[in-house]
């Protein structure tokens, strides 16, 4: 295959399918791409992959298939064993509810069927992501706080680790997120008390529009982190 083939997520799946053959439980969609808010050349294309045997020696047939898929410019797909996915509830409950929201069967069986997840281990791991996040976002500012074009990436870049920590919130407090990433922002600043202004340049950048570019030590970035620092702290006042 040629390294600068773009390859499909339809073909992908098929050629994937055929080099696993027997091995292979599960082929699933899910992220912006399942969501519906994919922006082509912005945007990954997500794909969880269940197998029963996850040994390397197991896992070589596929290799051509996927290193075809990364260099098309797409991330690899996650891999489980079949045996760690029915495991994996209570230690990645954001990951697994934000699949049941929006997935996809490429092959085999729905692998979301008879998972359930605990509101418990959902806040816990919302705690340790969040403070992770904004730990890495924090220091990332520090490095690009004086290049403005560094900034406006910086803030694209991050937007989307941070939708996914903003469904986790309003799932824990009863909600339904919404799928649009702007009535998703205003739900979730809404429930967590966050500035939802805050967000408004890299919405519109997200979406497409022509947006001012950022000077070095640009207010909207700092707004932007602020309003991350304030989820943190909402997120360490909730309880299990």
């Amino acid at each position: 295959m040629a390294a600068e083939e773009k390859l499909g997520v339809e073909e992908f799946s098929r050629r994937l399918e055929v080099a696993l053959g027997d091995n292979l439980v599960a082929l699933v969609l899910f992220g912006s791409a399942a969501r519906g808010t994919h922006v082509e050349g912005r945007s990954d294309v997500n794909v969880l992959a269940i197998v029963r045997d996850a040994t390397v020696a197991a896992l070589h047939s596929a290799t051509p298939v996927v290193a075809a898929w990364t260099r098309s410019g797409q991330p690899a797909p996650l891999i489980f064993a079949e045996v760690e996915w029915r495991a994996a509830a209570d230690v990645f409950p954001i990951e697994i509810e934000d699949m049941r929201d929006a997935h996809r069967v490429l092959a085999g069986r729905d692998p979301l069927e008879g998972v359930t997840t605990r509101r418990a281990d959902l806040r816990a791991e919302l705690e340790h992501e969040v403070r992770g996040k904004v730990l890495r976002l924090r220091t990332e500012y520090a490095a690009a706080a004086a290049d403005g074009k560094a900034l406006g990436r910086l803030l694209v870049h991050s937007a989307g680790t941070f939708f996914v920590l903003f469904r986790a919130v309003l799932r824990l407090a009863g909600g339904a997120p919404p799928s649009g990433h702007g009535a998703l922002v205003r739900e979730a600043c809404a429930t967590a008390g966050l500035d939802a202004a805050a967000f408004d340049w890299v919405l519109q950048a997200l979406d497409g529009k022509r947006v001012p570019d950022l000077a070095a030590y640009d207010p909207v970035a700092g707004r932007y982190v602020d309003a991350m620092e304030q989820l943190a702290e909402y997120v360490d006042k909730l309880k299990g």
